[in-house]
């Protein structure tokens, strides 16, 4: 008898296609009636399920992704051998080389993006992690094609024939492919013998890139290391020349690298279960969430895969519902079993990663500040340590008769305000002293403290104590509490506070009214930000 499906997990697979697909806050429950096929109350359930798992957000009528989504992608990366070293070692390269650097893995016929370093420009890569091209209109294709059989080559004659690229790769440009078909036969012996692959202008006028495999213990190409840059800095041939030592010997250095156990994702948050035993309200769909809970668990398949004993054990699930789980991901394209043992495969990045990666910073924490001011009725900002200053770079403003106006790019000192005094505790000792010497403390109230040794004192508190506060120090009237916002390292890298009209009660009570708010938002935008980073690079500013 075959394999049943999980209907309910198939369902939100297509959901969450759907929402990947569209422009971010364009789309309504409404609408993805109409791109699924779903009934109203179907997409209602599934919808509803996203929310309490925390992948999907409503902001009034429309629907958004959440950064925790990026936990199924973080899956594949994971279990593909990507490390958080590799990912870093791309953005040096594109330090160095001051062009955007990307690697890429075979998916079907396709290429599929895992990593991007894009260099800041005017005109620069807009490919996003997750993002899937066709093997003739890029680098890495010739490199991947030269490892394909027969079957490989009728189906992608097949698609060529059938279906206009753009059509089956939308992360293509839009409009007309800027020139006829290449042979891809043709690139695929070139790199066969040269042992590297030239893109020049394939994907649309300007853009050229060259890539070198990076090969596992097998000899097999795992990734294609690729640099990529525009005809106004170089010619397609300059370029491999410029690029290609460069790029050879970082290959040799990815293939050297040891393959550490996967780091830790980033946990569920308060009231968010990672595997569903029991239903926690009407409307949950309990097998979709058992479903992703699978998914996020191939995570650990590093190698050839994991056995379906442990994929159980680690969701809590019988061995059956595992099962009917993992058939349904394989059917939909993101899992393979090779009658043994599963693994994840490089589709499960289309289920939003694409269109999550490029968020910054200030983007993961928005929707956090948002909730944090209705729930205190107060303004709440984020910043950043910017040289001796703090920088605003999010920010979310209540609507009072007496309110704090400040906007997102205002810059104060740091050391006379709570978020300020956050940041410096955060730094090493050394460099605290060095900033505070570069500008030193100059009264801006009667107030504002600004003898060194007190000054220092103070920010021992805060590092000790985890917040930090500021009362008429920077204004008349102004008192704030601050809380830091840290990596998955464990270092201050924002500080997050709210700020309201200094009144007649004590700072004490001011604290101790703000602060739990303070802390548990501060540890939803790390959850995010951890999960976002883990193979990302996240921009702060």
């Amino acid at each position: 008898m075959p394999e049943e499906s999980v209907r309910p997990l198939e369902r939100g697979l297509a959901v969450l296609r759907a929402l990947a697909a569209a422009e971010p806050g364009q789309l309504r429950a409404g609408d993805l009636v109409r791109a699924t096929g779903l009934a109203r109350s179907t997409v209602d359930r599934v919808v509803a399920t996203l929310g309490r798992l925390g992948y999907v957000r409503a902001r009034g009528p429309q629907l958004h992704l959440a950064p925790r989504l990026m936990e199924l992608g973080n899956a594949y990366l994971a279990a593909s051998g990507l490390t958080g070293e590799v990912a870093a070692r791309t953005a040096r390269l594109a330090d160095e080389l001051d062009e955007s650097v990307s690697l890429a893995v075979p998916d079907g016929d396709g290429v599929r993006f895992v990593t991007q370093a894009a260099r800041r420009r005017a005109m620069s890569v807009a490919f996003r992690i997750g993002d899937l091209l066709p093997p003739e209109r890029c680098a890495p294709g010739a490199l991947f094609a030269a490892a394909w059989g027969e079957e490989e080559w009728t189906a992608w004659h097949a698609r060529v024939a059938a279906v206009p690229a753009h059509e089956a790769y939308p992360a293509l440009p839009p409009g007309p492919a800027p020139t006829a078909t290449p042979d891809l036969h043709a690139r695929v012996a070139r790199a066969r013998e040269t042992g590297w692959a030239l893109d020049d202008q394939l994907i649309e006028p300007g853009l050229i890139a060259v890539a070198v495999p990076v090969r596992d213990t097998a000899g097999r190409v795992r990734y294609a290391l690729s640099a990529v840059s525009h005809t106004s800095r170089y010619t397609a041939r300059a370029l491999a020349e410029a690029m290609l030592p460069r790029l050879r010997a970082e290959a040799a250095r990815l293939e050297g690298l040891s393959e550490p156990e996967p780091e830790p994702e980033a946990g569920p948050g308060p009231g968010v279960p990672v595997a569903v035993e029991e239903e926690p309200g009407p409307g949950f769909l309990q097998s979709l969430a058992r479903g992703l809970a699978v998914l996020r668990a191939l995570g650990a398949a590093r190698g050839e895969g994991l056995p379906l004993t442990a994929l159980a054990a680690a969701t809590g699930l019988p061995r059956a519902t595992a099962r009917r789980c993992l058939h349904t991901l394989e059917q939909a394209g993101y899992a393979a079993h090779d009658g043994r043992l599963f693994r994840p495969l490089p589709r499960v990045l289309e289920l939003g990663h694409a269109a999550l990666s490029r968020l910054t910073f200030a983007e993961l924490a928005e929707p956090h500040l948002r909730e944090l001011a209705d729930r205190v009725h107060q303004s709440a900002s984020v910043t950043v340590l910017d040289g001796t200053d703090i920088r605003y770079v999010a920010r979310a403003a209540t609507v009072r008769v007496m309110s704090v106006r400040i906007t997102v790019g205002t810059r104060f000192p740091a050391y006379a305000t709570a978020m300020g005094r956050v940041l410096l505790a955060g730094l090493p000792r050394q460099e605290r002293e060095r900033l505070l010497k570069a500008a030193p403390p100059r009264a801006l109230t009667p107030r504002t403290l600004t003898d060194p040794v007190e000054l220092a004192r103070v920010l021992d508190r805060a590092a000790a104590d985890g917040h930090a506060t500021a009362d008429q120090e920077l204004e008349d009237g102004l008192r704030s509490v601050a809380v830091p916002v840290r990596d998955a390292a464990g270092q201050v890298v924002a500080a997050l506070n709210i700020a309201q009209h200094a009144g007649t009660g004590p700072l004490s009570r001011t604290r101790d009214a703000l602060l739990p708010a303070l802390r548990a938002t501060a540890a939803a935008i790390e959850t995010d930000l951890h999960t976002a980073a883990r193979f990302n690079e996240v921009r702060m500013t």
